[in-house]
């Protein structure tokens, strides 16, 4: 049982790493000694939270956008040229678009499916060589999909593209999980719940709409980011090699209460 959670000497990929949950997980990554790529689109950003990362551990900022299949083979060949194998990739590259259902864009749809949907398919497909390589019956390589509890319940916005690319991508987890178990590969996702992130600034500068979502959260708080690198940490070690297809919910409860 010794080293059960332990990750030193693995290498990861995280989309969106440069901020929010990505920042969060990528930052315990480097902690426990994972060699760690952070990409996303906005290149000093990227580079920045690198660098202050880079005071723990190894962290190295990969520029990409993953909209598209052409953004995201160019990542991939550059990942290729640097990496002969690949331990874990956790996909919570994201977006939202809020609109009333009357008037939602048809772009406002498709740019949060492509983002949240579409490419954590078609990253972990074109990645599937480099996690195959790293990958035993022992200690499997990780897939991760940052999911919500906003594809299990009810969001309570009108953010109709952002619910259903989070549903799908639960569903997706378990579809991929199924198939690629067989080649050692374990891919299990995270819904989590309120924590500090770009999405959830509104609630966080509104005081009543923070005590409104309090309310929802049997344990009376937002996360931190001990509570979801803690998942993630679990779901990338050997304590998880059996765990495949699954999402665990991270919220405080709020799923839980909400019946």
């Amino acid at each position: 049982m010794n080293n059960l959670f332990s990750l030193n000497g693995k290498t990861a990929v995280i989309t969106g790493g440069s901020s929010g949950i990505g920042a969060m997980i990528a930052k315990s990554f480097v902690e426990n000694g994972v060699k760690t790529y952070i990409t996303s689109r906005k290149q000093n950003t990227l580079e920045e939270k690198a660098k202050e990362f880079s005071n723990y551990g190894e962290c190295i900022a990969l520029q990409s956008d993953l909209s598209s299949n052409k953004g995201i083979i160019d990542f991939v060949n550059t990942i290729g040229k640097l990496e002969d194998s690949m331990d874990i990739l956790v996909n919570n590259a994201g977006t939202s678009w809020s609109a009333p259902i009357d008037g939602f864009p048809e772009h406002g749809w498709d740019k949060v499916m492509d983002i949240n949907l579409k490419s954590v398919f078609f990253l972990t497909q074109q990645l599937l060589p480099l996690l195959k390589s790293a990958g035993n019956k022992e200690d499997p390589s990780r897939v991760i999909n940052i999911a919500s509890i906003n594809g299990i319940t009810h969001p309570n916005m009108p953010t109709y593209s952002y619910s259903s690319s989070k549903a799908a991508v639960i569903h997706l987890t378990k579809h991929m999980g199924a198939d690629l178990a067989r080649e050692n590969i374990n891919i299990n996702g995270i819904a989590p719940g309120y924590f500090p992130s770009k999405m959830t600034s509104f609630i966080e500068h509104d005081e009543e709409m923070t005590r409104m979502v309090l309310n929802k959260i049997p344990i009376r708080r937002m996360g931190k980011p001990e509570d979801i690198a803690g998942a993630a940490i679990y779901l990338s070690s050997k304590a998880s090699s059996w765990i495949c297809g699954q999402t665990i919910v991270v919220d405080g409860g709020m799923v839980a209460a909400a019946g």
